[in-house]
């Protein structure tokens, strides 16, 4: 599948730059000026962007409600820097703002989104505590069949034991379990570039290569063999 009109990658890049840089999406006054586009032509380079899985709108609207990693809504997930803040859609995304927003961040969020509360500090790309690990509950294959559920069910633990209790007890299916630090690494190479103006959504191809260089062979990471965007 080619990527669609270059207006695509740009208004993706324009989103992800007010994020970093205010705290908040451009309005779309300045979307248009900086697209140099009309607002019906914004409207259909938004269609384009969610129909890549590059941005999620509000159901029957141009709204944006999640530009991964971050989602304009709230959710258990806060990071932190230089004064800013942002929500994280899952233990995944708020690694991957901290990858893109570089420095120095703090991650707070509750294990298994109940009751007990953590705090991460990531500073140049290092955890400073590596004893959590992330459930993956939802295949990957799946991930965008209901994309919000797949991203509020990926969360942090203290180890297995607790998946495994806080599976049972809301009957969620046990995923696969990785160690904080590897969903670093993971989060590192998914959204290290969404800030390039360049930026393509990755195909189910660099998916696979990506999960296969960090080790994740659990059932929950298998994708087909074939062409398209992840």
């Amino acid at each position: 599948m080619s990527w669609p009109d270059a207006k695509v990658g740009a208004l993706h890049h324009e989103l992800c730059r007010g994020l970093v840089e205010d705290g908040a999406i451009p309005s779309r006054d300045v979307l248009q000026q900086r697209l140099d586009c009309s607002s019906a032509e914004l409207d259909d380079t938004l269609d384009a962007l969610a129909a890549e899985h590059g941005v999620v709108l509000h159901p029957g609207s141009h709204r944006v409600w999640v530009i991964h990693p971050f989602s304009l809504a709230p959710t258990p997930f806060l990071v932190e820097s230089g004064g800013k803040s942002w929500w994280g859609n899952c233990a995944w995304c708020s690694l991957g703002i901290a990858a893109l927003v570089g420095g120095s961040c703090t991650i707070t969020t509750t294990l298994g989104a109940e009751r007990e509360q953590v705090r991460l500090n990531v500073s140049n790309g290092e955890l400073d505590r590596n004893d959590l690990v992330v459930h993956f509950p939802v295949p990957m294959v799946h991930a965008w069949d209901n994309v919000i559920y797949t991203c509020s069910v990926m969360l942090l633990f203290r180890d297995a034991q607790q998946v495994a209790e806080w599976s049972e007890r809301h009957g969620i299916p046990r995923g696969d379990i990785q160690p904080i630090a590897t969903v670093l690494a993971l989060a590192g190479r998914w959204y290290g570039e969404h800030l390039r103006r360049d930026w393509r959504k990755k195909s189910i191809a660099d998916a696979r290569a990506i999960f296969g260089d960090l080790g994740l062979t659990h059932p929950v990471w298998s994708l087909p063999i074939q062409e398209g965007r992840f």
